[in-house]
């Protein structure tokens, strides 16, 4: 063999592969051709090996059968005590998976995968148990014997004549991270049982009788030979693909299975699994929904989604097509899919129905070209008969009645117009009539009414007159071709009227799916997406419907309104949060937790499942319906997708509040040891003098004094701005909008500024219509003092500081320009890190403005800000010249 370079999308597929199997528990099986064979001893003595290597080992449930080798080998294990299930007056001891999930043990042992649990259990089967523990990552060893396996059921029951009755997916089988064959040969295993080792005395002669014969006993056992042996070829094959070695057999196989209501259909589902087991090729079970779906009876309904289900648990891909026919549309999948061969049963139809309706096996064989046709036949005992296509309902006589008046309407007519009608032409109003009727009415009335015609035609048209004789016999023909007529129109209306059904059923689905996509993504709030998913799920279904969401800890909460006293049962309750917590769908009309009032969908997007749906159909078999149960889970996913898109922005904008705040505070903090450290320094010098040079002089030390008193206060300034930011930030410090003129906000700033505008003369340029706006005027003070702080300890002393507002109809903008070395490039932005500059734009960006900073022309640095007048009346707009009285300019 050559090594060639291994494929990167399977490499990735593996590694996928192997992390979902570290967070898994292993299965290992301990398989075997029938009872008897050691399967639970071999079992248990690995188990005990596992125990003395140090692993945690409990025995969760182990039938002994009455064997004392088999009951000697429990002694030492701890056993997991049984739940008592009382069932029709008997107490039943089952497996306690509860027990079983909070012991959480290393390595747990469940014998008998197939056995079916008692009525009131979680899960119908124990497998379905293992599976739960499995996804909790809880290892399990446990026992299977070959005729459980699904798809080798009907195999099993042509060898021995028993029909198995609990059954394993191959699924399960596949899966398992080890299979042990256990075997031995048929002789031995005659032996033990006549040495009471499987069976009492009286049950072993009865099986030695009947399962147990040697011939039974071989086929089984090369049963599980072939089965162990395709699981192993299946690895070897896995290994040649993950390093990457050409293989040397023919590749590329695709089977088709054509599933109908006929319940023969089980058998080629099986033999589909067991021809893809054998040419290790993907399967696929296809369903053609037809005009004709629409006349089935119920029960074949049923037995179609029965199907599908079975093919669905043995690991095939289950399709519904629609269309005309059946062959056309299974032949255009085969070709676009690459299918390579087609299973077919058998007809067992009498052949006169093949001459008019067409065969279906005939159109596959004669248009499938290359691809290899499969004809099945089904077990004879295997099911009821097959029902014919349901016809139409009878029609009531009012509907015949209506024909026939149509029909003796055409009579009056042409009996009117006798003189001038020749016999064609009443021919031809006869044939006109029963087309009417054909377009009004159903099969059964048009050809009563061809039939009434053409008595009418020979009875009053049609020498000898008022006879039913002819003695023309070319009117034969033309009777002929009018009940042909009949015929054909009836079959064709009813053809048009099944596809308008068909039509009008997939239009209802589409607006459906249609309409609340709209409106999911219309809105933006859970409740209001809440609101729309079940409204359009009652609409639909005709159901009642409700939704659990989890919170934070992950349990449901119910939401929505008109919600069902049992969905707040616990133990509907209970249901839920199963379904929630592994992601798959139980309840009623399922096969897991079947006792519920409601059957639960889980809503998932992108791997994640935000909650629960709960349904309860109005009628029971609703959903056993492949295409209701597909539209149900679309809307669920759609409701899914639109809930964690409203979260992912909740959270977005969370995260983007929590980013701002962290830069916020990272700003500050590296701030303070800038803006404080100079006042402290200032501080420290001024003291120290005052502490170590008892000579100064009076006015040296009122200077030093001023100093001191000077920077503290403007330590203590910069300290309560903090705080006051700080609580801005946080929510707690509350913006307090008054409509109050800005040009006192601004004469009051100044006043506040004082001396620390040093030596730069400060001017004011005010418009006089300038309008009131709504501000907080001491946080707005504390917006100017900064700029103008900033302004004073970085421009050239003596160079003026320019305050100016321009007002615009949405915001006034006010500016504090001066004339110094200006911005750096680039710095625009990162000015307003500092602690000053950091408190006046949290200020700003509170009342919804914004602040920037850009060069002067000429040199020199601008900051401005908006102040937004929105909410204000147009009296409030006006320019407020009742609230000033009279604003000079404010130099400094």
């Amino acid at each position: 063999m050559t090594a060639r370079r291994p494929d990167p999308d399977a490499l990735l597929a593996q590694v996928r592969e192997e992390q979902a199997r570290e967070r898994r528990g292993r299965l290992k099986l301990f398989f075997g051709a029938s009872p008897g064979v050691g399967k639970t001893f071999t079992m248990l003595e690995t188990a005990r090996g596992k125990l003395i290597e140090g692993v945690d080992v409990v025995a969760g449930i182990v039938e002994t059968h009455g064997r004392e080798e088999t009951r000697l080998l429990i002694e030492g294990l701890e056993i997991l005590p049984r739940r008592t299930i009382d069932y029709r007056g008997t107490s039943i001891h089952e497996f306690d998976l509860d027990a079983a999930l909070a012991r959480h043990p290393g390595l747990l042992l469940v014998d008998e995968l197939a056995h079916s649990n008692a009525p009131g259990s979680r899960h119908v089967k124990r497998w379905q148990d293992v599976e739960e523990l499995l996804d909790a990552g809880v290892n399990v060893y446990t026992t299977l014997n070959v005729q459980h396996l699904e798809s080798l059921n009907d195999v099993v029951a042509q060898i021995t004549g028993v029909t198995v009755r609990e059954t394993v997916p191959d699924s399960i089988f596949d899966r398992a991270d080890e299979v042990e064959l256990v075997d031995v040969s048929a002789d031995v295993l005659q032996e033990r049982l006549k040495r009471g080792k499987v069976y009492v005395a009286e049950q072993a002669t009865l099986a030695l009788d009947r399962f147990f014969r040697k011939g039974n006993l071989a086929a089984l056992r090369e049963l599980a030979l072939r089965r162990t042996a395709e699981r192993v070829d299946a690895q070897m094959r896995g290994y040649m693909v993950a390093e990457g070695i050409r293989e040397t057999w023919p590749a590329g196989e695709r089977i088709l299975v054509c599933v109908g209501p006929n319940p023969a259909t089980a058998r080629l589902i099986r033999a589909g699994r067991r021809m893809a087991a054998g040419l290790r090729a993907d399967w696929v079970a296809v369903y053609v929904e037809t005009p004709a779906h629409q006349r089935l009876p119920a029960a074949d309904r049923d037995a179609v989604a029965q199907n599908l289900r079975l093919a669905e648990q043995l690991g095939a891909q289950t399709v519904t097509l629609g269309g005309q026919s059946v062959s056309d549309e299974v032949l255009a999948y085969a070709g676009a899919h690459n299918i390579t061969k087609i299973i077919v049963g058998k007809p067992t139809h009498a052949r006169w129905r093949d001459k008019l309706r067409g065969s279906l096996l005939d159109a596959l064989v004669r248009a499938s070209g290359a691809i290899d046709v499969y004809v099945i036949t089904g077990d004879s005992e295997e099911g009821r008969p097959r029902p014919e296509l349901r016809p139409a309902p009878k029609s009531g006589l009012a509907e015949y009645a209506e024909a026939a008046l149509i029909v003796l309407a055409a009579t009056l007519f042409c009996v009117l117009l006798r003189p001038v009608f020749a016999t064609i032409d009443v021919a031809m109003v006869y044939l006109l009539a029963v087309v009417v009727v054909a377009t009004r009415h159903r099969q059964g009335p048009s050809i009563a009414a061809s039939l009434l015609s053409i008595a009418l035609l020979d009875f009053y048209f049609v020498p000898p007159f008022y006879t039913f004789s002819v003695s023309d016999t070319r009117y034969s023909l033309t009777f002929a071709v009018m009940f042909v007529i009949a015929l054909v129109m009836s079959r064709l209306t009813a053809r048009v009227r099944a596809q308008a059904q068909g039509a009008r059923e997939r239009e209802e689905r589409t607006a459906a799916l249609y309409a609340m996509s709209r409106e999911l993504a219309a809105n933006r709030r859970e409740s209001d997406l809440i609101g729309v998913t079940l409204r359009h799920l009652r609409n639909t279904f005709a159901s009642e419907v409700v939704l659990l969401l989890s919170d934070e800890s992950g349990r449901l909460a119910v939401r929505g309104d008109g919600v069902s006293p049992a969905v707040l049962a616990e133990k509907e309750r209970s249901v839920a949060q199963w379904v929630y917590d592994h992601g798959q769908i139980a309840g009623y009309g399922t096969s897991t937790l079947p006792g519920a009032e409601l059957m639960y969908v889980p809503l998932t997007s992108s791997g994640r499942t935000l909650g629960v749906m709960g349904i309860r159909p109005s009628e029971p078999k609703r959903f056993r319906d492949p295409i209701q149960r597909q539209l149900l889970e679309t809307f669920a996913g759609q409701a899914a997708a639109a809930l964690e898109r409203v979260a992912l922005a909740e959270w977005n904008q969370r995260s983007q509040l929590e980013m701002e705040a962290e830069r916020l505070r990272t700003s500050l903090l590296s701030s303070l040891s800038h803006d404080l450290r100079t006042p402290l320094a200032d501080i420290e010098r001024a003291a120290g003098l005052l502490v170590d040079d008892e000579a100064l002089a009076p006015p040296a030390r009122r200077e030093l004094a001023g100093t001191v008193l000077g920077e503290s206060r403007r330590m203590a300034r910069l300290v309560t701005s903090l705080l006051e930011m700080i609580r801005l930030e946080s929510g707690a410090l509350q913006v307090q909008r008054e409509v109050q003129p800005l040009d006192e906000v601004i004469g009051i700033a100044l006043i506040r500024l004082g001396e620390r505008s040093g030596d730069h003369p400060v001017t004011t340029s005010l418009p006089p219509d300038l309008p009131v706006v709504p501000i907080d005027g001491l946080l707005i003070e504390e917006v100017l003092i900064n700029l103008l702080e900033n302004a004073a300890q970085y421009a050239p002393p003596g160079t003026p500081i320019e305050v100016s507002a321009t007002a615009d109809p949405d915001a006034i903008t006010v500016e504090v320009a001066d004339r110094g070395p200006g911005l750096p490039p680039g710095e625009e932005s990162r000015i307003f890190d500092g602690l000053g500059l950091t408190i006046a734009r949290g200020i700003v960006k509170a009342h919804g403005g914004r602040i920037w900073a850009a060069n002067r022309p000429g040199g020199g640095a601008a900051f401005r800000f908006t102040l937004p007048v929105a909410g204000l009346s147009p009296e409030g707009a006006a320019p407020a010249q009742a609230a000033r009285s009279g604003q000079p300019a404010v130099g400094a």
